[in-house]
């Protein structure tokens, strides 16, 4: 699968990383130089969120400054005040009155306290430092920022999963629309290559094994795992500079899943928290259903791109490490 581009080919916005190596855990977050309108669809059954009212169909302002990615489970979602401290000093926000403006800034987090250190978490310092590295350079992938800790195929527990990390990948429609994608991958099923079908990352043999096993397979065979920890998630961000309003941007959330569908197997399971965000940050004129479509095809590209950049760290072995 050829791959280029990055969601920073967008026009009016900017992606910056944080992690800690030692902890092994991050973020990421994405900052837009003037309001996005934008929606959310969510798939997984363990979702953990802050803030994603404004992207609902139902709220009245329904515009976002910023959206933040975090590892740390519930506890990352505390990296948010830093992201939100930022855009405060930026003069960023809804004017409130009383001299003040309020950041929208929608998070998710994924789940990486198996790996690493469980006690250390992005925070507030974290997020603030994310924000002060965000460039409009091609987007870093692999095992940084939220997928610093990110792992793959989760099925017989953590130290027989894969490395997990970001991924990114855009495209411009012959309409002159720009689309990116940024994807975390920590998803519980395989990251499968959807043009041969070979797994790429997902359930190992042993803890030190090279061979996979197939989740799927695994599963009609009779293994399952109890739904105790919701320990597992696929995180995206759908960013364009065409014009979309916000039931149209949900629209492309929605058809971007098919994305992960494409290359999570098995996907939106009870103990993944699948989320994708789609954000309209300019004014180009293009079909909704041509954004959809070619968001779901650039979120397949990033989670493969993921796995495929992504280092071994914690003891838990990348794809370029097996393959």
């Amino acid at each position: 699968m050829k791959r280029k581009g990055s969601i920073t080919d967008v026009p009016g916005l900017k992606v910056g990383h944080a992690q800690d190596f030692e902890a092994i855990t991050g973020c990421t977050v994405i900052l837009f130089e003037s309001e996005a309108t934008g929606g959310v669809d969510i798939r997984g059954g363990g979702t953990s969120t802050r803030q994603i009212d404004p992207l609902e169909l139902y709220h009245s302002y329904g515009r976002v400054h910023a959206v933040l990615l975090t590892g740390g489970s519930a506890y990352g979602l505390d990296a948010a005040g830093g992201v939100m401290k930022y855009l405060e000093e930026q003069g960023m926000g809804l004017d409130v009155g009383y001299g003040v403006r309020v950041p929208s800034v929608p998070t998710a987090v994924v789940f990486d306290l198996g790996i690493g250190n469980p006690r250390v978490r992005p925070d507030s310092q974290m997020g603030y430092k994310a924000c002060l590295e965000a460039s409009t350079k091609p987007v870093e992938e692999g095992s940084v920022g939220a997928g610093t800790g990110a792992t793959v195929g989760k099925l017989l527990e953590v130290p027989r999963a894969t490395k997990g990390g970001v991924g990114s990948a855009s495209y411009r429609t012959k309409g002159g629309a720009t689309v990116g994608a940024l994807v975390v991958v920590n998803a519980f099923g395989d990251v499968v290559d959807p043009e041969t079908g070979r797994i790429l990352a997902g359930v190992r043999s042993s803890p030190k094994g090279k061979e996979f096993l197939s989740s799927v397979k695994l599963y009609k065979e009779g293994t399952f795992r109890k739904p105790s920890v919701l320990q597992s998630t696929t995180l995206a961000v759908i960013a364009t500079d065409a014009r979309l309003s916000n039931p149209e941007a949900t629209r492309v959330a929605r058809m971007a899943q098919s994305g992960i569908v494409k290359a999570v197997f098995p996907a939106h399971t009870t103990f993944d928290g699948d989320l994708v965000f789609a954000l309209s940050c300019g004014a180009v004129e293009e079909d909704v259903n041509t954004v959809g479509v070619v968001a779901g095809e650039i979120l397949m590209e990033a989670i493969v791109g993921a796995v495929r950049a992504a280092k071994s760290l914690g003891g838990i072995p990348a794809w370029s490490d097996i393959l």
